[in-house]
């Protein structure tokens, strides 16, 4: 579940909120009952930790193709998804 922040138009009062996505956002400021907005967050990321993790992780060939490296037999890498010329 994330973690939403909000700011009262009224006094100013800024709160987070742990919430569903699919519960309604807070309406009224906890401090003086006035209406509040939700803020835009900088959301929070996947963070893998340890050495048992790569970025280069593909099912079927443990490499990864497409745009940083060559595939299919190609000589360049290239934008397309894999095995698809």
């Amino acid at each position: 579940m994330p973690t939403y922040e909000y700011e009262c138009l009224d006094c100013g009062h800024r709160f987070e909120r742990f919430q569903k996505i699919t519960e309604e956002p807070v309406k009224v400021c906890p401090v003086c009952g006035g209406a509040v907005r939700r803020l835009l967050g900088s959301g929070a990321g996947v963070i893998y930790k340890g050495s048992g993790f790569t970025t280069s992780w593909n099912s079927e060939s443990g490499t990864r193709c497409g745009i940083e490296s060559p595939c299919c037999g190609r000589e360049v890498p290239c934008d397309k998804p894999p095995c698809e010329q």
